[in-house]
């Protein structure tokens, strides 16, 4: 045989071990256990326990309005010093978009286009509209229209929507998405939040669309007008059994739970605005909220020996100190150490596996009174303010058996606070503060738009904070000031500059 000849067979032969090899490639390397798609409801899921409220919540939020307070510096330093700490700040950011909205906007896109699944895009459009709500009212104008499409279209550098457009598709979104709800249709049973019940779905974006009307109170008096009166028409929440909440589990604890029970369990503190305001109007909410480690010299000393929950015994914490400082409050406060201030009982409302309220009958009843007395729609002021009341107290039952209060005690307190006449929005927007506690973002966006409850700001020297008394937004994180300049620049030319007492659209004077 030839040399020419045996090239040419070796070469064949090559091919032909070449070509065998390869058969079956495909299949080789591919994962047999992988997961070759998610099914979009449990992606819901996902961005609604994601979107539980958590790090800010207690470094800003709820300290800007005054319920909680850690006197200690170092990386958490935020919302105690009136500082701008954009390792903080950013945190609801990095969550919403990166979590939440990057879910959501993959279960849009695939449901849109599938009748079968039209509650679950419609589920979807309502808890997106919640959760843009939440971020706009943080940060002011957000990338809204191309947001979460890095995958779908490759937007990797989205633009900044005005808060003003946000609010007017917000507001559509909500009122198509619960109109377009079918009870009749196939019931999704996975969902975290209400077992797939549609009627309870429309009425959560029914009253998500009264706040977001109620949010134009100063803004855009006859817009918001009309919001309410198409969120009473459309159906509210009716009950307790309506609303919005997860309860957490081992697998998903509770953010606030997960960081009072770890490494910062002495950090927090309640505020002396709170628990004076409670005390004063001997609130059976105090007992079922507060502890009070007694004599605590040290974080070894909280312990449940030295504990109290009576109302009688709590002391808030004042602002303006910090872990050195407060010494001076400490003495005249006649208390052992700042470790002897009331906290947050992390065995009950602040358990590992305590729920989240995201909305609630309570506040949504307290926003109708105050829609009612703003004659943007009917109904008996005073009744509903009760009613707000009566709701958040039975609410706190769910926390356990422990934080329940008692219905003679409820009525009790009813009857002894009623509604005011030529006092209703400082009342009503006040008893909103304390429905609204440990849900620091909605007590913070209602704190801005009613200015009630009436706070002193803090008085901590050294605040970043240049023209007003409180923080009125959070700032835009300095990856965004990096990687996407040019659309940051143009939301802050529009907007204001990027500080924390720069007022977001709504937030007018």
């Amino acid at each position: 045989m030839t040399r020419p000849l045996l090239m040419l067979r070796g070469s064949v032969l090559l091919l032909l071990l070449l070509t065998a090899c390869d058969k079956g490639f495909d299949e080789l390397n591919v994962n047999p256990i992988a997961l070759s798609s998610v099914d979009p409801a449990f992606q819901l899921n996902t961005a609604i326990v994601s979107g539980a409220h958590g790090y800010n919540n207690l470094q800003y939020e709820a300290i800007i309005v005054k319920q909680m307070i850690n006197p200690f510096s170092g990386v958490g330093a935020a919302g105690q010093y009136n500082q701008d700490n954009r390792s903080v700040t950013a945190a609801n950011w990095q969550r919403g978009y990166r979590e939440v909205i990057r879910e959501l906007t993959d279960v849009l896109a695939k449901t849109k286009d599938v009748p079968a699944r039209s509650n679950l895009y419609n589920m979807a459009r309502i808890w997106r509209a919640y959760y843009f709500m939440f971020l706009t009212d943080t940060y002011g104008d957000i990338p809204y229209t191309q947001a979460g499409k890095s995958y779908l279209e490759g937007i990797v550098t989205p633009v900044y929507d005005p808060q003003q457009a946000i609010y007017t598709d917000l507001i559509n979104e909500l009122e198509t998405a619960s109109a377009a709800l079918d009870a009749a249709k196939a019931r999704i049973t996975s969902d975290v939040l209400y077992g797939g019940d549609i009627t309870k779905w429309k009425r959560l974006g029914y009253s998500l669309l009264l706040r977001a009307g109620m949010r134009l109170s100063k803004v855009d008096p006859a817009k918001a007008a009309a919001t309410v009166a198409k969120a009473v028409a459309g159906g509210l929440m009716q009950a307790n059994a309506d609303n919005a909440v997860i309860q957490h589990t081992a697998s998903f604890p509770n953010p606030v739970g997960a960081q009072l029970n770890g490494g910062q369990a002495d950090f927090f503190y309640l505020a002396e605005d709170f628990v004076t305001y409670l005390k004063a109007n001997n609130d059976p909410r105090l007992a079922s909220i507060a502890v009070r480690y007694v004599g605590a010299r040290s974080t070894a000393d909280q312990r449940e020996t030295r504990a109290d929950r009576s109302p009688a015994v709590q002391i808030g914490m004042p602002q303006g100190y910090d872990n050195t400082t407060v010494s001076a409050a400490v003495t005249r406060d006649k208390l052992a150490s700042l470790y002897d201030y009331s906290q947050l009982d992390r065995t009950r409302m602040a358990g590992l596996q305590s729920p989240t309220f995201y909305v609630t009958y309570a506040q949504t009843q307290l926003l109708l009174a105050e829609a009612v007395h703003r004659q943007w729609t009917t109904g008996n002021v005073a009744t509903l303010y009760a009613s707000g009341i009566r709701a958040h107290m039975q609410q706190l039952a769910l926390y356990g058996a422990s934080t329940a209060i008692a219905e003679a005690a409820i009525t009790g307190y009813v009857q002894a606070n009623p509604l005011t006449p030529g006092k209703e929005l400082e009342l009503i927007n006040t008893q909103y503060w304390v429905a609204s506690f440990l849900n620091g973002p909605e007590a913070w966006a209602n704190f801005r738009r009613s200015d009630f409850p009436t706070l002193k700001p803090n008085p901590f020297p050294g605040s970043d904070l240049k023209t007003e008394p409180f923080i009125r937004r959070l700032t835009y994180t300095d990856a965004e000031l990096n990687v996407n300049k040019i659309n940051v620049q143009q939301a802050i030319a529009r907007q204001g500059p990027n500080l924390l007492d720069t007022r977001i659209w709504w937030d007018k004077k």
